[in-house]
């Protein structure tokens, strides 16, 4: 993305403070976005910009919380969806907590975030861009987290499902497929292996800036993967 392409245009950034999050924001606020992050807690930790607005207290899987939080925002161009969570296990020890856990961490936030990130699209009829983070573990499901999985493939058919109702309106939605990323959790989280492979979380950012570059103006409803291991 060209420098400050995004100039004077409000973005949404959820899961700003995890493992892919920062540097969704650092590559947005390079391209001059003033960006929009709602937190649970913690808004503390995120860095201090000029062009940073966050808002404490929001739940993301929380409808009303949600939809209040969009619904102060100005008129959006786009609302970048990183916000979600893992848990490993497999068919025989995953509860149904543990199912609707992941879905709440990983679908019901996508869900909320676009359906309100739409209403305040429409409301200036200018277009707008979406973007859902999904799992490469989606579209080549494996063993050992059902849940997680699962969550993350309805993600997928949720970017794929609102790329057709929302063509006409001029509101692209495209879906991020991460391998696994080179974040310091991953790295405590799994010592033993190689990281040389993973992917960067900055090569993620890069492929999310393009996607919602106002010169893009042709692909929705894709499904693109990152990565390889």
């Amino acid at each position: 993305m060209r420098a400050m392409e995004l100039a004077e245009k409000h973005v949404v950034i959820t899961g700003a403070a995890g493992g892919l999050g920062p540097a969704v924001v650092e590559t947005m606020l390079a391209a001059g976005a003033i960006c929009h992050l709602p937190v649970r807690d913690g808004a503390d930790r995120l860095p201090r910009h000029a062009r940073i607005l966050a808002v404490e207290g929001v739940d993301l899987a929380d409808e009303g919380a949600v939809t209040s939080f969009y619904a102060r925002c100005p008129p959006l161009w786009a609302s970048i969806h990183v916000a979600g969570g893992y848990n490993a296990a497999m068919l025989g020890d995953t509860r149904l907590a543990d199912l609707r856990g992941q879905l709440d961490l990983n679908l019901v936030t996508a869900f909320l975030c676009c359906r309100e990130a739409v209403r305040n699209m429409r409301a200036k009829a200018a277009g707008g861009r979406l973007v859902n983070v999904s799992a490469r573990t989606a579209a080549e499901p494996a063993g050992g987290s059902v849940a997680y999985i699962t969550s993350k493939a309805a993600v997928s058919a949720l970017v794929r499902a609102l790329a057709d109702e929302l063509a006409a309106e001029r509101i692209l939605i495209n879906g991020i497929l991460p391998a696994t990323l080179d974040t310091p959790a991953n790295r405590a989280a799994m010592p033993d292996i190689d990281p040389a492979g993973w992917t960067k979380p900055a090569d993620v950012a890069a492929l999310i800036a393009w996607l919602v570059s106002p010169a893009q103006t042709v692909v929705s409803g894709a499904l693109l993967p990152v990565g390889w291991t």
